[in-house]
Parts: structure tokens; sequence; C-alpha cells
């Protein structure tokens, strides 16, 4: 109001107030610059030390989130493993479910390399994701063996060089010594779990004679299974000269091993022949399995193609055979993991498979606690289900603890904590034990408040080897078995030795009927995870007579389910 006054005043003063009001005008500016210079700084301080506040809390809170979650691609860059949630077990009835941040080791213990296209088999890679681990460190002995047979394989495989000068040489007849590739052929035959367990000891036996591996395809083997080699296919080219004959190959083939050695043609001969063919079906006779004797390798190591039809899992009778015990000692210093690591590093089902693996066990397995595994196969005339096996079936389970009784009592039970869970896998050509055992525990509790998922993803009727989707379906039932953490099989069968030497498992072996009456005892704990060789050869070829194979050496004994077969064992887990 003062200043106003002054103002109305001066302007009163008509021409005198020019120079009175440019000193007012001066005065006024002067007064204004220095109050907003007093209003100005501090708030331009505060706002300052705001921003800097600010930008500090920035580049905090970044570092924060960097350093507690790094972006996936840092990650996959700093190392080749990826990471999952495990189930660890602790025992058969003690199944944690805490889950655990473990590495996986896609390739399997360095039985793998890296360098395959993994979209065209990815169950390659995947695999590690769904099983526990190999049961045992694979020597380093046999890693370096498998990186040198992958080496012969691309050297001499179908279509090298080398290949096709062995080839033409077979199809003249006359052979080079020279050649530095050698063959063993493997004959598609018989049922699908055969031919699994048949594979793997005829790659064991060209590892062991520094020959080349070839795969015959048969009808659907490149339908089951991947490519195991890099770069160089293992299945026989269609256009191989000798394939037309595989079919009538038999005993009485004149390029029979067994039959050129009952006629005493070996002796006669001055030159190796270009190819023989070697009998190791079930029905072979005494000739036929001196294959298993050191003098008859001597003579065998000569011949460029050997031709092998085989339904029998003859790895334990190498391990008899003098001139191979060191090399196998050094391969496996634990004697009950061949098929273990050989099936693991030569048997990738094909995306097909994979798919009906993938998808159910994700579906249906997955979320337990622990997964049981049952496999059943009756060798009977009539389909069944039949209430004897039933009855098995449940008295191996309950007495091992392997599954819970029921209360047939109380409607329900009421556990004193969140109830564990547990998902059985039943592997069945007919559908009547699972629908039992199903209705059992849908019907009445568990006495241990568990919650039990009884499963089967198919029931074929009867086994139908020739049908692609039916052996598709087979592999993939195989596969889901050895994903469980405890399994129950059936005598005798091939189906389950390839799911419990897959799993690195020990399984409950359910022994065979007779007379249609549920055994007492209903099974038994299996020795090792290795299969039973059904048809073993009885004979000292030192001594040149008959002998208990199963009896000369501590890790090779009669099989629990055939009392004639033999199975390697490791002595440090045998009893």
């Amino acid at each position: 109001m003062k200043r106003l006054i002054t103002i109305r005043n001066v302007e009163e003063g008509g021409d005198d107030t020019d120079d009175a009001l440019k000193n007012l005008n001066l005065n006024l500016s002067s007064d204004l610059e220095k109050k907003n210079n007093t209003t100005t700084l501090p708030l331009m301080r505060l706002m300052g030390f705001f921003l800097v506040s600010f930008m500090l809390f920035s580049v905090l809170f970044s570092l924060s989130v960097v350093l507690r979650d790094p972006p996936s691609d840092a990650v996959l860059e700093a190392s080749p493993t990826i990471t999952t949630t495990v189930f660890q077990q602790q025992g058969v009835n003690n199944i944690s479910s805490d889950s655990v941040e473990k590495p996986i080791d896609k390739l399997i213990g360095g039985l793998l390399i890296d360098g395959f296209d993994e979209r065209s088999c990815l169950s390659r890679y995947q695999t590690a994701n769904y099983h526990k681990g190999l049961s045992a460190k694979p020597s380093s002995y046999l890693i370096s063996r498998l990186r040198k047979y992958e080496a012969l394989h691309k050297q001499c495989g179908p279509y090298t060089e080398a290949y096709n000068k062995t080839v033409k040489e077979l199809r003249s007849g006359q052979f080079s010594k020279s050649s530095p590739c050698k063959y063993v052929v493997w004959i598609s035959f018989s049922g699908l779990g055969n031919r699994i367990l048949t594979l793997a000891s005829a790659f064991l036996y060209a590892l062991l004679t520094d020959r080349v591996l070839l795969v015959d395809p048969g009808v659907d083997m490149v339908d089951l299974f991947c490519e195991p080699f890099p770069e160089v296919s293992w299945f026989l080219p269609p256009d191989f000269p000798l394939k037309s004959q595989f079919h009538g190959f038999n005993q009485k083939s004149e390029q029979c091993y067994g039959k050129i050695l009952k006629n005493n043609s070996v002796a006669s001969s001055t030159l190796p022949p270009s190819f023989l063919y070697l009998h190791l079906v079930h029905d072979y006779d005494d000739e036929d399995k001196l294959f298993f004797c050191d003098e008859q390798q001597n003579f065998l190591k000569k011949v460029p193609w050997l031709l092998i039809k085989t339904d029998n899992y003859f790895t334990p009778s190498l391990f008899l055979m003098p001139s191979f015990e060191q090399e196998l000692k050094d391969l496996f210093p634990n004697k009950e993991t061949i098929f273990h690591f050989l099936g693991r590093y030569l048997l990738h089902p094909t995306n097909n498979v994979w798919g009906l693996v993938v998808r159910y066990y994700e579906s249906y397995l997955a979320n337990a606690n622990e997964r049981v595994g049952i496999q059943i196969r009756v060798f009977d005339t009539d389909p069944g289900p039949f209430q004897h096996v039933l009855d098995q079936i449940l008295a191996c389970t309950l007495k091992e603890n392997l599954l819970p009784d029921v209360n047939r009592e109380d409607d329900i039970v009421s556990p004193s904590e969140t109830p564990k869970s547990k998902a059985v896998l039943m592997t069945s050509l007919n559908a009547g034990y699972f629908e039992k055992v199903r209705d059992m525990y849908w019907e009445y509790p568990t006495v241990t408040g568990e919650v039990v998922g009884i499963y089967q993803p198919s029931h074929e009727g009867h086994q139908q080897s020739e049908k692609q989707i039916h052996n598709q379906k087979a592999w993939a039932e195989m596969y889901l078995l050895s994903l469980s953490d405890v399994l129950v099989t059936s005598s005798w069968s091939t189906f389950g030795y390839v799911a419990q030497g897959l799993g690195g498992l020990k399984p409950w072996i359910l022994y065979k009927p007779e007379n249609r009456t549920a055994p007492n005892p209903p099974c038994r704990r299996a020795m090792s995870m290795e299969p039973c060789f059904h048809a073993p050869p009885f004979y000292d070829c030192r001594a040149k007579r008959g002998i208990d194979t199963g009896e000369l050496v501590p890790h090779v004994r009669h099989c629990e389910d055939m009392s004639w077969g033999l199975k390697l064992v490791d002595r440090d887990n045998f009893d």
C-alpha cells in the first residue's frame, strides 16, 4: 500500500515527475531482483537434491535387479547346462518333494557329444530333463572308446569311400587285406524288446572287435530310433548287395558259420570268406555257440562282413571270453552298467515317439511325489485278465511297501499333513489289471492318506510287432517305465529289461506263475539292472566240455527269473 500511494503521488506531480519516475523504477527493479534471488536459490537447491537422489536410487535399483536375476541370455552363454526343479529320492517310501535347483547334464556324463541338430531328434538332449541321471559315472576309457568309434564310423559308414570300396569287393567276392573297415551287420529280427537288447549287444561286439555296426532298418527301425552317430548314418543302405537274403538266412544257409564248422570247412579254406552269417537265435546249436570261443574269434576277425541274426542279449557270455576280459574291465568297471550306458548312448526315440512320451508324462506323472512303474506280461494262450496275476501284483506291491494298502472300513482317512501323491504307470496288453487296481484306490482311501493315481497308456490286446504304431506305443511305454522311481517287472519279459536298464533301476521281479496260481513269495528284488541272457551256451571252450557258465566268474550269475539264464552283476552290490 505504501508503494501504491507513493506512485499515485508522483503521477499527480505533472511535468516535474520524469526524474522521480526513473528513480522509482530503478529502486523498484532493484528491490524485486533482490527478492527473487532470495526465493529462487533455495528452491533450485531443493530441486537439485531431489533429482540427484532419484538418479542414485534408479541406479541402485537397476543394479540390484541385474545381480539378483540376470537375463536369460546371460545364463545360457555362461553355462551350457540349464536348471530345473527335480525330486530327490530318499529311499523307496520317502520321496522328498522339496525342489532344488540342479544342473541338467544333457550330454549324460560325456556319453553324448554336442553338435547334432537338436530339432531332428528332440529326445537326444531332452531325456536328461526326465531321467534322474546315470546310476554311475561312465569310465573315461569308455568315453574315449566311444569317440574313437564315432571317428571310425565316420570313416567307414554308408556311402563313404571306404564303404563303397568294401561293398565293391563284397560283390566281386574278393577283398583287400589293406582295407581299414570291417563290419557287423545287425539283421532286424523278433519283437521290439528283443531288438533293442540285441542292438546293444551287437554294438558292444563291434566296439570290442573294431568293427562298424550297420543296422538293417527292417520295417520300422527308422520310425523308432534316431541316428546315434554324427554325420554318417548307422542304417544299412537299401542297395546293400546281400539285403534280399536276410530273411532267408538260417542254420542251413551255406554261409552260416555254425554249418561251416560242422562240415569242417574252415580247416580246408585257404582264405577267409568275404562274409559270414552268425546264427545266434535261441534255437542255435552247439556249433553256432562256438562263436563265444576265442579260437573262433581269431578266425572271424579276418572276415570283412559278419551278419548277425539274434533275439538274445548275449553280452554276459562276452564277459566269459579271455580275449575280451581286460578290455571289458576297462570299459565297464561296474559290470551292471553295460546296457544302462550303451542304451542311453544308442537308443534315442524319434520325435513321434518322444511326443508320446512327453505328453503322457506331463499330463499324468510329472507332478507326483513318486512314480511307480508296473510292467505286466502274461505268457498264456488265453487273453485274461487272470485273478491270480492281479493277486500277485497286489501281494508284491503291498508286501514291499511300494503301494499303500486301502482302508475298507472307513470312507475317509484324514492325513495329519499334506498327503503325498503316487502316480502308478501300468503297462499291459490287457486293460483288466489296470481297471481293478484303479477302482480299488478310487473306492477306498489309503491307510496312509496318500493319494494314488493309476494310469495305463494303451491296451493293444495282443502283441502286434508288425504294426508301426503298435511298436511306437510300445517303445514310448518302455521309456515311460524307465522314468519311474521304483519298478515292478514280469519274469522273462524283454520289455521290462529295457525299462529297467534305461532307467538304471533294480526292479522287483514278479515270479512266473505256475498252474495259474499266484507264487509265494510273489516277487523278489533284482540283483542288478542288467537284462538276462535267455539262451546262453554251457560250454568250456578250453576244456571242450559242458560246464555251468553261471559259476565261472563272480560277475556272471544265473538270472532271478530264469534259472538257466545268465546276467551280469557287480560284485560290490552282490550278496
